[in-house]
């Protein structure tokens, strides 16, 4: 049986990605910019959102489902006293609340229920396909559709400051979480609404953001240096 050969551009490339840009802004703007063929990404960050987005690149692409699958860590902010429509500071304030008087210790308590398997409810404003149409688009449409709950797990939900109306918090969780649904529900919990109003992911599985490189010094690389920073796609192998 012939052995696959790999090439230089077969592997995965980790991008601490900007705020404002979606993962397939990045995704594309990668792909231009080196006139690659393929190339896709293993977990979906919210425009808002910086930090750990994973490429892969060429023959490696086939491995991204099974490094989206991997559990991810997100360090954020969260305000209280104010819902959103999208749960998090992109979307139109829906309500504005007193909030109580509260220290980092209740925060945390209250946090607690939040901890293990987890029926989470995705946000209405969310790319989750209903009758093949975007929830995000039906909910610009005002219609607000019953969401299918997921089973997700919480590690670690973790407050680190709180000065009102912000509470700094740090996220371990399985793929598929919804971190701007967990701080909408602990609004919720605690009486005075919240939103998110910063995210940046950490780490997914084995990788972590410190050895991301930021998009807009990618940008700059000649085809040579973007060879050299890849991850092989036979070192890939070793991280599943």
């Amino acid at each position: 049986m012939a052995l696959t050969a790999f090439t230089p551009l077969d592997g995965a490339l980790l991008i601490d990605k900007p705020e404002t840009w979606t993962s397939h802004d990045v995704v594309a703007k990668v792909r231009n910019t080196f006139r690659l063929e393929k190339v896709g990404h293993c977990g979906t960050l919210d425009p808002m959102a910086t930090g750990l987005l994973i490429l892969v690149l060429g023959k490696a692409t086939k491995l991204s489902e099974r490094f989206m699958s991997s559990d991810k860590v997100y360090e954020g902010t969260m305000r209280l006293g104010e819902t959103t429509d999208s749960y998090d500071a992109d979307g139109e304030v829906t309500s504005e609340n007193l909030i109580p008087l509260m220290s980092v210790d209740e925060l945390n308590e209250a946090a607690k229920p939040f901890l293990g398997d987890q029926q989470q409810i995705p946000p209405m404003v969310s790319a989750i396909k209903v009758g093949g149409k975007p929830l995000y688009k039906l909910a610009r449409q005002g219609q607000d559709i019953p969401r299918e709950p997921r089973l997700v797990h919480i590690y670690t939900y973790k407050f680190s400051e709180y000065e009102e109306p912000f509470a700094y918090f740090r996220v371990s969780c399985t793929k598929g979480t919804y971190i701007r649904s967990l701080a909408h529900d602990l609004g919720q919990k605690l009486g005075c609404g919240a939103h998110l109003t910063r995210l940046r992911r950490l780490g997914s599985g084995r990788f972590d953001v410190a050895e991301a490189t930021p998009l807009a010094e990618v940008l700059k690389w000649d085809l040579a240096e973007l060879e050299r920073r890849i991850i092989p796609f036979l070192k890939l192998k070793a991280y599943e």
